[in-house]
């Protein structure tokens, strides 16, 4: 099993989400792209990591 950790800084509040956009390690292309998380859980965060488990 992979695991991989994608980190992401935020983008944009909207009414019911924020919009969280991936920062993609140097020299790689992003995993991810753009994420939204609903407000009620993200709060006043900036910056998220999600972590990645790929079954090989």
């Amino acid at each position: 099993m992979t695991e991989k950790k994608v980190k992401f800084e935020f983008e944009k509040k909207n009414k019911n989400s924020i919009r969280f956009k991936e920062v993609p390690e140097e020299g790689m292309p992003p995993v991810i792209g753009s994420i939204y998380i609903q407000n009620w859980f993200a709060g006043n965060s900036k910056n998220i990591e999600i972590t990645i488990k790929k079954e090989d």
